[in-house]
Parts: structure tokens; C-alpha cells; sequence
């Protein structure tokens, strides 16, 4: 009796051993010989390297990859499809470019493909008899389909002059106190006092107001068409919100000292996401 105990106690001691999964143990981590963790990749891995993509580094958050796109983070948000736009991990590639094409008929408008008409849909279903005239709204419709590839592709091989025709104006009415440097200082320090305002350099529609950037206190940005951004950086206040239209010469702000040594605007000009010296680009004072 006592032999059959001790088999029972032996069975009932060597079944868990031989119940466990190997899943379970990688799920939880287990760093067991012969286990193989599968890791998921990060999200848009497949476009890492590509044109118009960005691999989101250490320290990078979508307001300051925005500024260095020269995009604003909301439509960045929005081609990616982030569901939480603070939200973004080490390695993730963001497409940084609008997308050169929709989907379905615009994709193929885009690749040089003709999309039928709306209206060859109606005149397979009208008896040929009862309108001998459709020869010429056929050929009309054919040549309007492949007019709108014509239009969309003129104003392109113009806009690159065009944005750089600006006559921009000083932001601030101090004197400068710090000048451009590109690996030290990406814009122009403008002297004041606290309360002094500050200036939209140019015509432009607001794509931040907050301080979500480190190093650069209550920030406001600018984008004035696909080229040009500006930033206003270090004010106690600022009087413009997001998606706001802003008028060369508006206040936007009042200088201050936040996240900087003393009172002062920092200015800087971006020409599609890179830092240029705003000096080559005001007036004269």
C-alpha cells in the first residue's frame, strides 16, 4: 500500500513539469534556452529610409518633429492615422511629406491614369437610339478627365518661387543679441522688455501655441505656405491659438523669459524644416 502512495505522490509531482508551454514562458518573459520571443516591429518599419519618412529617435516628440519638417504636428498626426498624437515610441517611422496620392481615382490620377468619367456610367444604361448627339459629350468628357491632370501639375513647378516671395518684417523691435549659429543657436535672440510684443513676420496660419518644447519656453509657429515656418520662442504670453490665420504685423505674443536666462525672443526662419539665418531674410535695420 505504502509502494502505491509513493507512485501516486511521484505521478502527481512530475505532471506540472511536463504541462507547461513553451508560449507561456516566452509570454512571460522567460529568457529559457530554446525560447524564441517574437517582437513586434514598430509601427510603419516597412518605409524606414524612404523619402518623406522620419524614424522617430530618443527624445523626439511630434511638435518638435514638426518644426523640423517644417509641417505642422497635426497633419503629421493625421497621415499617419495616430490615435494618440503623444504617443510615439523609438524606431516608429511617420511619413513627414502629405501623401502624393489619395487612394482609388485619385491614386490614378496621380500615377497618370485617366479615372472613366461619372457620367460613362448613365450612358451604358441609355438606349443609344434616344440620343444620337453623345458623340461629342463623349469626346468632351474624355478631354475634361484628362484636363484636371494638366491643371494640377502647372501651379507645381511654380509654388517653389512663389513661397520664396516674401517680405518678411522684423518680430520684434530690439536689437540682437545673439546671431544664428546652426549647431548652437538655430535662430536670432531679439532683445526687449518683458510685455514687449511680438510681431508675425509674415502672413501665416498658426500650427503650435504651447509649451510642449523643451528649450523653448511659450513657443508659437507659423507656417506661411509649404516652405517657410517661423518660430517665436521664451514669451510670457501668447495671444494666438492653433489653426488660427494671422496677419503680418499682428501681435501674437508678449516677450518674456519662459525656459530662458533673461528677457528676450527667440526668432527663427525654417525653409522646409531646416534652420536658415532670419538675418538673411529681414530687412535691414
Amino acid at each position: 500500500m505504502a509502494g502505491v502512495v509513493a507512485l501516486a505522490l511521484v505521478g502527481c509531482g512530475s505532471s506540472p513539469m511536463n504541462r507547461a508551454p513553451v508560449e507561456d514562458r516566452a509570454a512571460a518573459g522567460s529568457s529559457a534556452p530554446g525560447v524564441v520571443a517574437v517582437v513586434k516591429p514598430p509601427p510603419g518599419f516597412e518605409n524606414a529610409g524612404k523619402p518623406g519618412y522620419y524614424t522617430v529617435k530618443p527624445g523626439d516628440t511630434l511638435i518638435r518633429i514638426g518644426l523640423e519638417s517644417g509641417q505642422s504636428h497635426k497633419d503629421i498626426s493625421r497621415w499617419n492615422a495616430l490615435e494618440n498624437p503623444n504617443k510615439i515610441e523609438v524606431g516608429q517611422v511617420l511619413r513627414i511629406v502629405p501623401p502624393v496620392a489619395g487612394s482609388g481615382a485619385v491614386a490614378a490620377v496621380e500615377s497618370g491614369a485617366v479615372a472613366k468619367p461619372v457620367t460613362s456610367g448613365t450612358v451604358t444604361t441609355t438606349p443609344i437610339a434616344t440620343a444620337p448627339v453623345p458623340a461629342k459629350p463623349a469626346s468632351a468628357a474624355s478631354a475634361a478627365a484628362s484636363a484636371p491632370v494638366k491643371v494640377a501639375t502647372a501651379p507645381a513647378a511654380t509654388s517653389a518661387g512663389a513661397d520664396d516671395d516674401i517680405a518678411w518684417i522684423w518680430p520684434g523691435k530690439g536689437s540682437v543679441i545673439a546671431e544664428f549659429d546652426e549647431s548652437k543657436n538655430k535662430g536670432v535672440d531679439i532683445s526687449g522688455s518683458a510685455g514687449d510684443p511680438v510681431l508675425a513676420s509674415a502672413d501665416g496660419k498658426v500650427v503650435y501655441a504651447g509649451a510642449g518644447l523643451r528649450g523653448y519656453g511659450n513657443l508659437v509657429i507659423l507656417k506661411h505656405n509649404n516652405t517657410y515656418l517661423t518660430a517665436y520662442a521664451h514669451n510670457q504670453m501668447l495671444l494666438v491659438k492653433e489653426d488660427q490665420t494671422v496677419r503680418q504685423g499682428q501681435k501674437i505674443a508678449e516677450m518674456g523669459s519662459s525656459d530662458a536666462d533673461r528677457v528676450k525672443l527667440h526668432f527663427e526662419v525654417r525653409r522646409q524644416g531646416k534652420p536658415v539665418d532670419p538675418l538673411k531674410y529681414l530687412p535691414a535695420k
